[in-house]
């Protein structure tokens, strides 16, 4: 089961991330997210860990729990969709912009394209 971890200390290492979930189980891997240019923590982080059942009482027991003066979410992952992360922009979606009406640069709908 893939598990996100969210309001993590910025400092913390995925090392001692994984110390708090192995007391449930096997865990499998640990990724902390970083920025990709200053390389420091985002803050949050996923953990995979195979048997469910240990993986569930990880999330029961360690939500809402404090990590080095932080509170921690801890909930099962879900899975990332593209659509959401999608621009409207060039869909005729006609919300806005140059020459599409409700835009407070003016604009409006115009009959000949």
């Amino acid at each position: 089961m893939n598990i996100f971890v969210g309001s993590l200390p910025f400092n913390i290492e995925e090392a001692k991330l994984k110390s708090f979930f192995e007391k449930y189980g096997e865990v499998t891997s640990v990724k902390i997210i970083t920025d990709k240019f200053t390389g420091r923590s985002k803050g949050f982080g996923f953990i995979e860990m195979p048997d469910g059942k240990g993986a569930k009482k990880a999330i029961e027991e360690l939500n809402g729990t404090e990590i080095e003066g932080r509170t921690i979410v801890v909930n099962e992952a879900k899975e990332k969709r593209e659509d959401n992360r999608r621009s409207n922009f060039g869909r005729g979606d006609n919300k806005g912009g140059y020459n599409k009406g409700g835009d407070s640069r003016g604009g409006g709908r115009r009959s000949s394209y």
